[in-house]
């Protein structure tokens, strides 16, 4: 008798050691990207134009994030979409660009913004802002982004429709695949475009399973481990191009992998 209740009291260890080890997994993935959010949200601003006139004066266009550009104390460096700068055509192109970032925990910043690169091809934009430095997010290698790898975005969805505080979302790389570009017009040809369309006119991208809004445009695709940037989330220019042929637009996402950000960034050094 003795020994069967021995065996039972075996039997009830083994089921609940992987019960206890299933809490302690799920408590720690919420604990590392809770902190993972904390250290990317004050690098995640908001990009818009500005105009005292205009009314609303300040239009979110979309997403930025604060990239390094190896000085100590942050950077003044910001990466979007390209599109995200193009004005609307009832706006007013005199309106000046502008980013939105917070400064400690209730203070929201207007800073003005200028264009140093843009990398229409991938539809990328270097922008640097005015004022203090704001702190940075590190930007990883995306050639080793494999798909089912765990991915987290930030950013500003539906235009600011649920408020101006940063929204994060979870999901994983369910896809890499290549994104067909558009053929340019014949005003659009020059010599770079040529080389790419002879290159086959595409690049990779990830599809997500996460669902993002155009608000999130331009805003980061990260680790949700370590917050290093992997993508940068496209909502327009993407979709666009894979997403031609559907009568209605789907619930998939897109990023640009981060491979580009770093060239975009090597560049803007360069000039």
């Amino acid at each position: 008798m003795k020994i069967m209740e021995g065996e039972q009291m075996k039997s009830k260890l083994v089921l609940l050691v992987p019960i206890l080890a299933g809490v302690f997994f799920v408590g720690s993935v919420r604990a590392d990207i809770s902190s993972t959010i904390t250290k990317v949200k004050p690098s995640v601003v908001i990009v818009g134009t500005y105009k005292s006139t205009n009314s609303p004066r300040f239009s979110l266009r979309g997403t930025g994030f604060v990239v390094g550009n190896g000085s100590v104390g942050g950077s003044n460096l910001v990466i979007t979409n390209a599109h995200v700068l193009q004005q609307p055509a009832e706006q007013d192109v005199e309106a000046a660009l502008v980013i939105q970032l917070r400064v400690g925990k209730d203070e929201v910043q207007m800073r003005p913004a200028t264009v140093l690169e843009v990398d229409k091809l991938h539809d990328l934009v270097l922008l640097r802002f005015d004022g203090p430095p704001a702190p940075s997010l590190s930007v990883r290698d995306s050639s080793a982004v494999q798909e089912g790898q765990a991915i987290a975005f930030m950013g500003f969805p539906i235009g600011g429709a649920l408020g101006f505080s940063p929204v994060t979302h979870r999901g994983m790389i369910s896809s890499i695949a290549a994104a067909a570009l558009p053929t340019p017009s014949a005003q659009q040809l020059n010599e770079k475009t040529i080389r790419s369309l002879r290159g086959g006119g595409s690049f990779d991208v990830f599809q997500l399973d996460g669902t993002a809004y155009p608000g999130n445009s331009g805003g980061p695709l990260f680790d949700p481990e370590t917050g290093e940037v992997l993508g940068v989330v496209n909502m327009v220019f993407i979709k666009g191009t894979r997403e031609s042929a559907l009568t209605n637009p789907s619930g998939i996402s897109y990023a640009i992998p981060s491979g580009f950000v770093l060239q975009l960034l090597q560049r803007g050094k360069a000039n």
